[in-house]
């Protein structure tokens, strides 16, 4: 008996020596270990065994076995690794200058942050930056949004695991938990933090939720929100420089307007709409693009800001969305394919 299996053995390594693609390695496993495999046939003949030497055959045929999946793997390996090299196609030398002499380019979610930016600039916003992991207290509690709201849920929210710990963030209450920052209101709340008032800064950055990819929705987005803080701020002034923006960005065509909504942090809060037909692939007379309002009292009293004294507007929107609208786009998703052949086009 061990003579035979050592010749199977010997017989399926020169076979599997030989075998180049899988559905030849398919028929050639069938024919050692498959339902009528040779293998399978001498495995079937153990009932004629005499009893006494069973168990010596039955070790001498899970050696084989064992010998034989070491051939399988070894072969299905080999094969795996020569399909990954046809793909990847002949070898590159780093070295060499690249093939391709068109210039860099910015992102064109790069592109519009950066027009932003200027135009906001240009009425006294300055750019201010924080991190994007985050406690709860920046992102949540000082934002007066509640324990219970929805959007801390786990469905809603990134959170890290109760043991990790960032030197370079620390915590403002005990026992508050790390997340990735759900907007960058938190930028805000830093700001206010570091020092009184007058305040007017703009804070793009990217932040991350729990939603489903589809053709407008992405768990990693990023956002664009400014603050104003000072005496005797109105909505007037607020839809004023909202005004002003998107006739900037987008042509003095476009209009915009306010619809009653609620968010936790401003009161009263407006949903802004606006009116831009002349842009491409634009097909409403009115389309939503951000949210706004005047900062809620409670927020003030958080960041040690006096309320009786101090007022002031707060609005966000994403970047994705206004670069959409700018350049036509239909497909958030076109935005992290990192496709040259669409990225090119914003040379």
């Amino acid at each position: 008996m061990q003579e035979t299996l050592n010749a199977l053995v010997n017989k399926a390594a020169a076979e599997f020596a030989s075998v180049l693609a899988r559905p030849e390695f398919e028929a050639t496993k069938a024919r050692y270990v498959g339902p009528n495999g040779e293998l399978t046939a001498l495995m079937k003949h153990m009932g004629s065994v005499p009893k006494e030497q069973r168990p010596a055959v039955g070790r001498m045929i899970n050696e084989t076995k064992a010998r034989l999946q070491v051939l399988l793997d070894a072969t299905l390996e080999r094969i795996a690794a020569k399909e990954l090299n046809a793909q990847l196609g002949p070898a590159v030398d780093p070295t060499l200058p690249s093939p391709d002499p068109g210039p860099g380019t910015y992102h064109p979610l790069t592109l519009v942050r950066e027009e932003m930016c200027r135009i906001l600039r240009k009425v006294g916003f300055t750019v201010a930056d924080g991190p994007e992991v985050e406690t709860e207290f920046y992102c949540f509690d000082a934002l007066s949004t509640p324990a219970d709201h929805p959007a801390r849920d786990m469905q809603d929210t990134f959170y890290f695991p109760a043991t990790t710990r960032f030197g370079n963030i620390p915590k403002k209450t005990p026992g508050e938990k790390y997340l990735l920052r759900t907007h960058t209101s938190s930028v805000q709340i830093r700001t206010m933090l570091k020092g009184p008032p007058p305040i007017r800064i703009v804070s793009p950055g990217r932040a991350f939720r729990r939603d489903t990819t589809d053709a407008t929705h992405s768990a990693n987005f990023h956002q664009l929100e400014c603050l104003y803080v000072d005496r005797n701020v109105t909505v007037r002034d607020l839809k004023a420089l909202l005004d002003y923006i998107f006739a900037s960005l987008l042509g003095k065509d476009t209009k915009t307007r306010f619809r009653p909504h609620y968010f936790g942090y401003t009161e009263p809060s407006f949903e802004v709409d606006l009116s831009a037909q002349h842009l491409p692939k634009v097909r409403k007379e009115w389309i939503e693009i951000g949210g706004c309002g005047m900062v809620d009292p409670s927020v003030f009293t958080a960041v040690g800001y006096d309320p009786e004294i101090w007022t002031g507007y707060a609005f966000g929107m994403g970047l994705e969305r206004l670069a959409m609208l700018l350049y036509g786009i239909d497909d958030i998703r076109y935005f992290y394919q990192n496709d040259l052949r669409f990225l090119k086009q914003f040379a």
